[in-house]
């Protein structure tokens, strides 16, 4: 199977770093939370521990939906932990944090799909400290207006949703979202806030044509998108989604410089992107702008 086939040369990894994966893993066990460097099985999650950057998945690890491409686990979530955003508080004090990254598992069982956490975890670390920059990545909530509302109201310094995929394999790859609905996510977070800055991403090799990305590109920008993400789909098991191909370092360069021409402030696109990838760094070169 093409996922399990020796990956390229510009795909051979680095070995983590024991000693950093261990601190942080042994942290976020110990507060009881979860990050998604972890449980989507990031190949960067030592070098953005070492940076001073996390991604944490608030919510539990347990997803409603059943996406083909993710390595998160799918079923019956358990309740929302009270106590969550001050366990964040304290792994962001302990690991000295200064920019980091909350997102969730999708929760369709919650009336508000968990758009009250999300808003109470930016609210906290504000609180501890309103300099450390809160990016946040969030599931879609069904088109709820009134839960992208309280998220935005909570003051993020920026709001991701990634699009993952082109229109055309939206029903296979992520069978319970809808394509235009993550547009008119990103569309009515500029409504609600201009000044917000918004974000996404997708991977490739899951059988898109290059066409089919540039259009998912200009999609976004008529979105009013500032930030992209783009990196290559890693099968995570033979159960997951079939790997189509490995997208070339010179293509990923190639979208780079057309999602620039589009218009986006700042663009990453690369084998080993993934949607924290230098999210500091990209949150940093947006606000210079």
């Amino acid at each position: 199977m093409a996922g399990y086939t020796r990956r390229p040369e510009w795909l051979k990894l680095d070995a983590l770093e024991p000693t950093i994966l261990n601190r942080a893993t042994k942290l976020t066990r110990d507060l009881e939370l979860h990050t998604v460097c972890e449980s989507a099985r990031c190949p960067n999650r030592t070098k953005c521990f070492a940076e001073g950057t996390a991604t944490f998945m608030i919510l539990g690890n347990i997803c409603t939906r059943n996406c083909t491409f993710c390595a998160v686990k799918t079923g019956k979530p358990q309740a929302p932990d009270p106590q969550e955003s001050d366990h964040i508080v304290q792994a962001v004090r302990r690991l000295g944090l200064r920019h980091l990254v909350i997102t969730s598992v999708t929760r369709d069982d919650l009336p508000d799909g968990g758009s009250s956490q999300f808003a109470q975890t930016i609210r906290a670390i504000h609180k501890y400290d309103p300099n450390i920059a809160v990016e946040v990545l969030i599931p879609d909530f069904q088109g709820s207006a009134s839960a992208l509302q309280a998220v935005i109201d909570a003051s993020p310094a920026v709001l991701n949703h990634n699009i993952e995929t082109v229109s055309r394999l939206y029903s296979g790859v992520r069978p319970q979202a809808k394509y235009r609905r993550s547009l008119d996510l990103l569309t009515q977070a500029k409504l609600v806030d201009n000044r917000l800055l918004t974000k996404s991403g997708l991977m490739l090799g899951l059988g898109e044509s290059r066409e089919e990305v540039i259009e998912v590109l200009a999609d976004l920008r008529l979105a009013g998108c500032d930030l992209l993400t783009i990196g290559q789909y890693l099968q995570p098991s033979l159960e997951h989604h079939r790997l189509v191909r490995y997208i070339r370092p010179e293509e990923f360069e190639e979208y780079r410089i057309v999602g620039k021409k589009l218009g986006f402030v700042a663009v990453m696109s690369g084998p080993l992107v993934r949607s924290s990838f230098n999210a500091a760094e990209m949150h940093i070169s947006a606000t210079r702008n």
